[in-house]
């Protein structure tokens, strides 16, 4: 199907953009809370560290695969573009449906998280934290329709204060314990199930907490030089973020014991008490807004670029492709703000939050086994970039999602039976639309 310049996107966005919501969009409270849980599950300093290292070249390597992707087929919404190339229109309707629920749910959690670490500075705003929550979804959403150059500066801005609070507080941490070399334990309890269990556990977590590395990838058609800027903004975003993952995880056990933090619901507030005083949880809460201030405006931008990507696909309604002066797809940005305000509303989107985890790792998988497909069916496509390693690289992606998603099934067989009904609706619905879009 043609597309007219007039549902194309503006190429407005540049390299500081695509590494600014990369790490806007991944760093976030997740870092300040998963250490405390995995410590109680490992207790083990070296098993912790090297946890975060995997985790880390889990997103390395799904960057080089996804570079590839993207600067191939450099359109909005991501993942569903080339999922839809490479096995036809159904499996972009599904992926594509998937990405934008897993999506659009996280800006409503993040919008009530920001409003219940303000009242914990302001106790007296108690009675208005939903109020709050309402106040920051509407004022981003009117940013955003002012433009993406708006979005893109403060995108910047708060990327840049969040990892300036970071690197702060890892340097206070080693500022006030020193730099202390851990022995390797020679324990030959790794092998017994239940630390291999807590192990593989552990990761999940961690992926979670990266979950964001590839954000850069939805706003590919709004880009100035895809072929150039998705490649370094991949891998010059994610070193940055592993960097800070393993840094502040060595800096709080610095600090504090691994036995000491585990169980710890925020393990960051432990351990600024301990280097900063009664003043510390404060510190920890400031950034902790920041943080989220920063990963919302990075999810207010994304799932209006993949609902957008859907709709001129016709996978949604026809007007869901209309671009504004300021090149923002306004329709998709209001129906996904309307959808964040119900959630808010009836605070009822933790199921939902729950299995957009699912829905995400599922993406990731059909992604990769579309570089595969597209290798073999259009090994013509121009690529900018070609992914280092093919094939091994993307079958050890392949292989490490469904490891993930078994594990995401057997820890949480609920979500797993709702993602299976779901798909199986999902095909008469599809071909009803499919009916309708031949008939116009």
């Amino acid at each position: 199907m043609p597309k007219s310049k007039n549902n194309q996107l503006k190429k407005s966005l540049g390299l500081s953009f695509g590494i600014a919501i990369l790490i806007g969009g991944t760093i976030g409270v997740g870092i300040l809370r998963t250490p405390g849980v995995i410590a109680s599950m490992l207790d083990n300093y070296w098993l912790i560290i090297i946890c975060w290292l995997l985790g880390g070249l889990y997103i390395l390597i799904g960057a080089n695969s996804y570079a590839e992707l993207a600067t191939m087929l450099p359109k909005a919404g991501g993942s569903y573009n080339y999922i839809k190339r490479a096995f036809g229109d159904y499996a972009g309707f599904l992926s594509g449906w998937f990405d934008y629920i897993a999506n659009a749910v996280p800006p409503a959690f993040y919008c009530i998280v920001i409003s219940e670490y303000i009242v914990i500075l302001f106790p007296d705003l108690e009675s208005q934290s939903t109020v709050i929550a309402i106040s920051f979804l509407a004022a981003f959403t009117l940013l955003h329709v002012s433009g993406v150059k708006n979005g893109s500066f403060i995108q910047q801005l708060t990327s840049i204060i969040k990892v300036l609070f970071f690197v702060a507080l890892i340097v206070a941490c080693f500022i006030h314990s020193g730099l202390k070399f851990y022995p390797i334990e020679k324990d030959t309890s790794f092998f017994e199930m239940g630390i291999v269990f807590g192990f593989f556990k552990s990761l999940q977590l961690i992926i979670g907490t990266y979950d964001g590395w590839y954000a850069v990838c939805f706003f590919a058609e709004e880009d100035e030089n895809p072929s150039k800027n998705i490649p370094k903004s991949l891998y010059t975003g994610a070193i940055i973020v592993i960097v800070i993952y393993v840094l502040i995880n060595i800096a709080f056990f610095q600090v504090l014991p691994v036995s000491a933090l585990a169980n710890s619901p925020l393990v960051a507030s432990d351990v600024a008490k301990v280097v900063f005083g009664n003043k510390g949880s404060i510190i920890v809460t400031i950034i902790a807004i920041f943080s989220l201030i920063s990963i919302l405006n990075a999810y207010m931008m994304i799932p209006a670029r993949i609902l957008f990507g859907l709709s001129r696909d016709r996978f949604f309604i026809q007007h869901g492709s209309r671009i504004n002066k300021g090149g923002t797809p306004i329709v998709a940005l209001l129906i996904s703000s309307l959808f964040s305000l119900f959630l808010i509303s009836i605070g009822s989107f933790e199921i939902l939050f729950s299995f957009g985890t699912f829905m995400t790792v599922i993406v990731w998988g059909l992604a990769y086994c579309s570089l595969i497909k597209l290798r073999t069916k259009e090994p013509n496509l121009p690529r900018p970039y070609l992914s280092w390693g093919y094939p091994w690289t993307s079958i050890l992606m392949i292989l490490a999602t469904l490891t993930l998603l078994t594990g995401f099934a057997y820890s949480d067989t609920k979500n797993f039976v709702i993602i299976i009904i779901i798909t199986i609706i999902s095909y008469p619905t599809y071909l009803i639309i499919d009916r309708r879009n031949k008939k116009k």
